[in-house]
């Protein structure tokens, strides 16, 4: 696991992070979760940020895809929400960014993710990463991200990249990138797959993404896991007067979750079981 860079305190950071703005950064956000479960390590706070321009066919929440709406919301008024819970948290939870896309809204992420660790608290991305670029000002604002997130939730929805053109809109390339970035920094995530049939569950894709994965700093990767599909989301499509992608296609089999799980090599990857948040530095300074 990668301590975090002490050359870069998060006052430096987090100045820096205000140059371009008026007073705090806001967010727009679709929602809050108290205790969530399966949004990171232990039990977590989960804000659900607004805005996604992937149009991914099984999306089942098509009400985040809009960007620029939503509830705007500080970093400090999200804390003050969070820290009511903290006892629950144990030594892994803490608070989850997820989606929509939490990287659309990158610089209200950070802002988040300095003032959380300054208070002790542990942070989780949960990301697709559609909107990575090594371009700047971007790519710089990412990498003092990754040196206040303790973890993240890579979600790779297709290893061929024509493929997750056709399911997502966009193509893989800057998103498996950004995952090579993450195992050459040390940056430790979970890596999780949707499979769907007809769309991703097919043995030479999941073979393909199991090698992928396999050529990974294995003392990053800290867990691999295969969601399966899910219609829990349907009547939202329904309810907006959006045509569902995915319309008759049912969740997918034991056997084949199975299957997926033995491709991906998922019990390979036991490191979240004793994983812990990283330290916070001795001498960062904190207002």
């Amino acid at each position: 696991m990668k301590l975090i860079d002490q050359s870069q305190s998060p006052l430096n950071i987090l100045e820096q992070v205000g140059q371009d703005h008026d007073g705090p950064i806001k967010g727009y956000v679709h929602s809050v979760e108290s205790f969530g479960s399966v949004d990171g390590p232990g039990i977590r706070f989960v804000v659900f940020m607004q805005g996604c321009r992937m149009r991914c066919q099984y999306c089942h929440n098509p009400d985040t895809w809009n960007i620029g709406v939503g509830e705007e919301m500080t970093a400090d008024q999200i804390l003050a929400d969070a820290q009511r819970y903290k006892a629950f948290w144990g030594d892994q939870g803490g608070i989850t960014c997820s989606g929509g896309e939490s990287l659309v809204q990158i610089d209200f992420i950070l802002e988040l993710f300095i003032k959380a660790k300054a208070l002790g608290i542990s942070t989780c991305l949960d990301t697709s990463g559609g909107p990575f670029t090594r371009d700047q000002p971007w790519f710089g604002q990412f990498e003092k991200l990754m040196a206040v997130t303790d973890i993240s939730l890579v979600d790779i929805k297709h290893i061929d990249s024509a493929e997750h053109k056709k399911l997502t809109g966009f193509p893989n390339e800057n998103i498996l990138d950004m995952v090579q970035y993450m195992s050459v920094h040390g940056d430790d995530m979970w890596i999780r797959h949707v499979l769907v049939p007809e769309r991703t569950d097919f043995d030479p894709y999941l073979k393909r993404l199991g090698d992928y994965i396999a050529t990974l700093d294995k003392n990053v990767v800290q867990k691999v896991e295969i969601l399966p599909y899910h219609t829990l989301g349907v009547k939202k499509y329904h309810e907006l007067g959006i045509t569902y992608p995915l319309e008759g296609i049912e969740p997918p089999s034991a056997d084949r979750v199975k299957n997926a799980e033995n491709l991906l090599h998922v019990k390979d990857y036991t490191g979240w079981q004793s994983w812990r948040p990283k330290p916070v530095a001795s001498n960062w300074i904190f207002s």
